[in-house]
């Protein structure tokens, strides 16, 4: 019975290939599907549903239906039996399709007389095309074999659509990628900008589908295992020291030698489908499987498959990244997600990155931000819609990209760059101002720093100093610990580019989102608030000690400025210190020069650590306030869940004061504080913040100008006057009656 089906199968395939071979137009193509389909499968009727746009589906050929409905019926996502199908993603098997739950009766395709229906989705890597219909009147479920082989038709359909087999009139046949689309994400660093699209992993293109010869293609098909196999192997010796990369080839390898996995595919091929379509119809499987699990450990594996899936494919088809084609002049990189190391590679030639997925506390969002290149994430379907050499615009302001945009959006993109660039050059005009407000009041302007690559912006932003120097990059896009040699050599280098102005290096903030390559990962439920900073570093205190040594080395003698992260306690931080203390005795000892001037402080990011002990506050050398954890924490809203994290405000009455309180704290005791955060580049935020008491704010090198600008033009006891009326009337937050201030006074 399984050899009957595999070669009907075969047949209706081979059929579907011979329309495909044959010269005719796209509505005549789908035309030919639907009665080779029907006739294959025994039904009266076979219809092809495809998306007109993102939320209609259009019926656009069949067999068995009124003819005149063909580009007439359309419903809306979710709407009927063919709309719950597109939704879900998953088949419809019903005997008895009018009882069926969300049944919807179409008068204009005279279906009423069908009982059966068969409904599967048409997608390709998790992109929903459509849905392909068989319907009958005798009342029974289609077999397992049935279903499985118009599974096997949909994904062809599939495939054909992408190769553009089925364009015609209307919308529903428009040329896939040609049409203008809008995709909305999550803004991870701010910016515009214009470019080409330069996809980072090319996608196979598959054009041979379906095969005559069923043995060869499963000889092909094993052959290309066994590569895949022997190099995951040779990957995992490679990765020995890799605790991470050990864990995702361990997951590859466990697919690789699947039998489950393998069984499929081979099943696809004896129904007639080439080695690298039955890839391809496991793949989209995959995906779309990713698409409705929410398990991050099942999400995790699925992704494995799927990428597994892409170095298969490579095999097959010899279709490796790189494709031969130039990169652009004006690079925008488009990516599911990506690595640090690989941004850093890119480097500044690109104009802009847009990711699938990433978040905004990524290593890689960390290093655009430092490179300051334009990043939306989240994106949705922009790896799947977006071809090399695409015209794109990307608003990382906003969070939303235009791919192939018309003349209005290309011109109003274009308006707001130059309206921009005008902005930037009255910012160079005050750049080597001191940043004093209408009030007379002086704002100390810093910038926050990661890479060598940022030090140039000391002098080109006008940024009196670096108020944050993450040294945990340098841990992060390296595939092994780094030596202290090596540490020494790069804080030097940044202290010397500096020159005579202050950089407060933070010691390795690890932990949370930010997980070392080669340290073992530590699966915690909640690691935000978990084993990271300077939990890590006192309970594994050879790490501190190894970077405390390097960074009293690469002073030379000079002034030295260190801060410990996410202190929570009085106790975290005076342990912290005593490990300074050892390792500047161990450096006088060895008769190396200690610094000059020693600066100690800690990063308030735990709201814990406003309520210390007035001791704390007398002993620390300085604070500056991790704006985006404490908000974090403050309102119990994880800054990287889309539902909450803009939820609440930064200029709440309830966040000020208790912001408020830290400066009195600090004031009373003569200890210098500094605000550190994406806030801090935000200009209505910052003039707020100056306003409560915060006057040293770091924030990213391109932010200085747009907050200084505004700054130097504002009264701040006026604002801090609005403030306080505001939280007298009970506001929950300031915002608006600061913006109304403002729009009267500039």
């Amino acid at each position: 019975m399984a050899e009957r089906a595999e070669s009907e199968s075969r047949k209706l395939l081979g059929r579907l290939r011979d329309t495909m071979a044959e010269q005719a137009a796209g509505q005549a193509r789908l035309d030919k599907i639907t009665h080779l389909t029907a006739d294959s499968m025994g039904t009266e009727v076979c219809s092809i549903y495809l998306f007109r746009d993102a939320e209609t589906l259009e019926l656009c050929a069949t067999e068995g239906l009124k003819a005149e409905s063909v580009h007439q019926t359309r419903m809306k996502l979710g709407e009927g039996l063919v709309g719950r199908v597109a939704r879900a993603g998953k088949v419809i098997n019903a005997a008895d399709a009018p009882s069926e739950r969300g049944f919807r009766y179409m008068p204009e395709t005279g279906e009423e007389i069908y009982s059966s229906f068969l409904g599967v989705p048409i997608q390709r890597l998790g992109e929903k095309l459509g849905v392909l219909v068989v319907q009958s009147k005798e009342a029974r479920e289609f077999t397992s074999d049935e279903v499985y082989a118009l599974e096997v038709v949909a994904m062809v359909l599939a495939e054909m659509a992408e190769l553009g087999a089925f364009v015609g009139e209307g919308a529903a046949l428009k040329a896939r990628h040609t049409q203008s689309v809008v995709l909305r994400g999550t803004s991870g660093q701010e910016g515009t900008a214009e470019g080409h699209v330069w996809l980072h992993e090319p996608r196979v293109v598959v054009t041979n589908l379906v095969s005559d010869d069923p043995v060869r293609e499963r000889e092909r098909l094993n052959a290309a295992i066994e590569s895949l196999r022997i190099s995951v192997d040779e990957l995992l010796a490679d990765a020995s020291g890799n605790a991470e990369q050990v864990q995702v080839l361990q997951a590859y390898r466990m697919f690789a030698n699947s039998k489950g996995w393998l069984r499929r595919m081979e099943e696809d091929i004896g129904r007639g489908l080439s080695a690298e379509a039955a890839v391809e119809k496991e793949q989209s499987s995959a995906r779309a499987r990713l698409g409705q699990v929410t398990d991050a450990y099942l999400r995790e594996r699925l992704q494995d498959l799927d990428d597994l899936s892409n170095r298969l494919l490579r095999n097959l088809t010899g279709q490796g990244k790189e494709t031969g084609a130039d990169m652009p002049e004006d690079p925008i990189l488009i990516a599911r997600n990506i690595g640090p190391g690989e941004v850093l590679e890119y480097g500044r030639k690109l104009k802009g990155i847009v990711l699938e997925e990433g978040s905004v506390g990524s290593h890689a969002a960390i290093v655009a931000r430092a490179l300051a290149i334009p990043l939306v994430i989240h994106t949705p379907g922009v790896t799947n819609e977006a071809l090399n050499g695409d015209l794109i615009m990307v608003d990382g302001d906003q969070g939303v990209v235009h791919l192939r945009p018309d003349e209005t959006v290309v011109s109003a993109f274009r308006d707001k760059i130059a309206m921009q660039a005008k902005a930037m050059e009255r910012f160079a005009s005050i750049r080597d101002v001191p940043c004093v407000a209408a009030c007379g009041t002086r704002v100390q302007m810093l910038m926050n720093a990661g890479l060598m690559a940022d030090l140039p912006s000391l002098a080109s932003s006008g940024a009196e100093g670096v108020g944050l120097f993450r040294t945990e990059l340098q841990f992060l896009i390296r595939n092994q610990m780094p030596r202290r040699t090596e540490l020494a050599a790069l804080y030097e280098k940044v202290m010397t580019s500096a020159g005579d102005k202050r950089v407060v290096f933070r010691t390795l903030d690890i932990g949370s989102d930010k997980v070392l390559p080669y340290m073992k990962p530590n699966d915690e439920p909640n690691p935000a608030l978990g084993w990271r900073a300077i939990r890590v570093g006192l309970d594994k205190p050879g790490v501190l000690r190894m970077q405390l040594q390097a960074l009293l080395r690469a002073a030379k003698g000079g002034p030295l400025t260190v801060m410990f992260p996410f202190v929570a306690q009085f106790e975290e931080y005076r342990q912290a210190r005593a490990e300074m203390d050892k390792a500047l005795e161990r450096e006088r000892i060895l008769g190396h020069p200690v610094p000059s001037q020693l600066d100690v402080g800690a990063m308030l990011e735990t709201p814990s650590l406003a309520f210390a002990p007035q001791k704390f506050f007398e002993e620390v050398g300085f604070l500056s306030i991790g704006g985006n954890d404490l908000k974090q924490f403050f309102f119990a809203a994880d800054r990287e869940n889309e539902r909450v994290r803009r939820r609440y405000d930064t200029l709440n009455v309830s966040f000020l004061t208790f912001l408020e309180g830290i400066v009195d704290r600090c004031a009373a005791t003569g200890t210098r504080l500094s605000f550190c955060g994406e806030d801090a580049g935000r200009p209505i935020e910052a003039v707020c913040l100056a306003a409560i008491g915060l006057r040293n704010l770091s924030m990213r090198p391109a932010s200085i100008g747009p907050v200084k600008h505004l700054m130097m033009r504002v009264n701040l006891e006026e604002v801090y006057e609005v403030i306080s009326e505001a939280r007298e009337r009970g506001e929950q937050t300031v915002r608006p009656a600061v913006m109304e201030h403002l729009r009267g006074r500039l």
